[in-house]
């Protein structure tokens, strides 16, 4: 073999190495969720109920701002011990009705509404203004999307009877899950998260994270980690490991539920997983130095978080892989099928098969009436679908570790229960075009590879070019489905107003 045909094997070996041991650590969060206990705490605060603070970051949420507010009122928990804090950056006619809203109610509960005098820090900054701005010993936070239980704080607070819990983080559900094949998918893979993975993590005493909202924190745990920060996109993942290195225990509930909005246009979504993606990874440059150093927490805990803080790393893996599959085949017909390379390919496909036990174990508890063929139909959507985010996702990553900044970019809401029409939402905006020009000309690359694997009979790649352009090209339709939908309806929208 020349150098340069035993460095893309290098590349190649390293990159599906990363994907297998990733597959390996939910292989063994999956073996802590079947064990895991289901034991509840006592009551707690019985008598006495301590002063809440609910948190809700506001910016430009006209649609779903009155409903968010609804809720709240809802809590069953004393009214007088119970303020709700609306922090407030928005710079549209949100503010307004807002303010007519609280106006028209009539509660015992302290209502707040907060203006800052700017946006510095974004969510994380309005967190860290309100928090200096209450007394309040607990405070839970809800993205605007949300619609909280009742019965939330009376199920979450009574996890507090540990002194060394510092966040209780509820699970996420879906209001919108069956809209149509982008929020099945995003519902496949956030419910594996909200189930074997989270509950693994809190069963095995291994590093987990605050998911950002539909949780509830002790002031304390967050003033001794530092408060809020805002140099990393995901402000939520960094403050649970300075909370976890500081000795608190993040404790997680899977009964307790929170209803949410799943993003239901392509722009929304992509916004959405650079913003996860990057700063998962400005999260990994910022404590991976700490975690590998530390004496006080175990190994296996260690690689644990390692993967945990690296996991938007799997999406450079799976460019990688893909891209280099191409030569890999070349190689593999050049040399008659060196043994290596078949080896390389049978470690894939177990990752993936490894995987598929973890996704099944969450849809059957999302789904008890489940079919295998549903499932699986489901599962290779999703892995399609993840394949063909690998380049979007892989620019996230490299902006990260390059030390790049950009804004914090909210995901769109939209009231589904309102309307289910995305089109005249005024916070959409069209994709970029020259992102999608790459995917389309990655998927006619791969169909390429695709068919000319069929037609040589190198049949080892056919699988995994097929979702590979099936992935990059169902995202690009809608990429361009939806722009063209918005360039027609605001070209009517000009039309009528003449």
């Amino acid at each position: 073999m020349t150098l340069i045909e035993y460095i893309v094997i290098a590349f190649y070996f390293g990159a599906i190495a990363f994907i297998f041991s990733y597959s390996l650590i939910q292989l063994d969060l999956l073996r802590l969720y079947k064990t895991h206990s289901r034991s509840k705490p006592d009551p707690l605060f019985s008598k006495e109920k301590p002063l809440v603070c609910i948190q809700l970051p506001i910016y430009n949420e006209r649609y779903v701002v009155e409903r968010l507010i609804d809720s709240c009122l809802k809590f069953n928990y004393p009214h007088d011990r119970l303020e709700i804090q609306i922090l407030d950056d928005s710079t549209d006619d949100t503010t307004k009705i807002i303010e007519e809203k609280l106006s028209a109610i009539q509660s015992e509960i302290s209502l707040v509404h907060v203006r800052r005098p700017d946006r510095t820090g974004y969510k994380a900054g309005a967190l860290a203004y309100g928090m200096e701005r209450t007394k309040a010993d607990y405070i839970a936070i809800f993205d605007a999307d949300f619609i909280p239980d009742p019965e939330f704080l009376n199920r979450t607070m009574c996890q507090f009877v540990d002194k060394r819990v510092g966040v209780v983080q509820t699970r996420w559900t879906h209001l919108n899950e069956d809209a149509d094949w982008m929020t099945r998918i995003q519902a496949f893979g956030l419910n594996a998260h909200f189930t074997v993975e989270q509950m693994g993590r809190a069963e095995g005493n291994h590093f987990l994270n605050f998911n950002g909202t539909a949780g509830i924190w002790r002031k304390e745990c967050i003033a001794q980690a530092g408060g809020w920060q805002h140099d990393t996109l995901t402000e939520d993942l960094d403050l649970s490991y300075r909370a976890q290195f500081k000795g608190w225990r993040i404790a997680y509930d899977e009964d307790i539920e929170s209803p949410a909005e799943l993003p239901i246009t392509m722009g929304a979504l992509k916004s959405q997983q650079f913003r996860w993606t990057k700063g998962a990874a400005q999260c990994s440059v910022k404590h991976l130095p700490n975690l590998i150093r530390s004496k006080n927490i175990s190994l296996k805990s260690r690689i644990h978080a390692i993967f945990h803080l690296m996991n938007s790393f799997v999406f450079i893996a799976i460019l990688m892989v893909s891209a280099l599959s191409i030569p890999i085949m070349h190689i593999r017909s050049k040399y008659d099928n060196p043994i290596l390379v078949d080896l390389l390919g049978t470690v894939f496909l177990s990752s993936l098969m490894i995987l598929g036990v973890y996704y099944h174990t969450a849809y059957i508890k999302a789904n008890p009436k489940g079919g295998l063929p549903t499932f699986l139909g489901t599962y290779l959507l999703f892995l399609s679908a993840s394949m063909g985010m690998s380049f979007h996702n892989s620019r996230a990553v490299f902006e990260a570790y390059a030390g790049i900044d950009s804004a914090f970019v909210r995901t769109p809401k939209f009231n589904v229960q309102r309307t289910k029409q995305w089109i005249s939402n005024e916070y959409i905006s069209q994709i970029a075009m020259s992102e999608v020009l790459v995917e389309i000309c990655l998927s006619l690359l791969f169909t390429a590879a695709l068919i000319y694997g069929v037609f040589t009979a190198e049949y080892a790649f056919v699988f995994f070019h097929s979702l590979l352009a099936v992935g990059f090209g169902v995202l690009a339709f809608t990429a361009v489905a939806q722009n063209k939908a918005l360039t027609s309806h605001h070209s009517t929208m000009k039309a009528s107003a003449l």
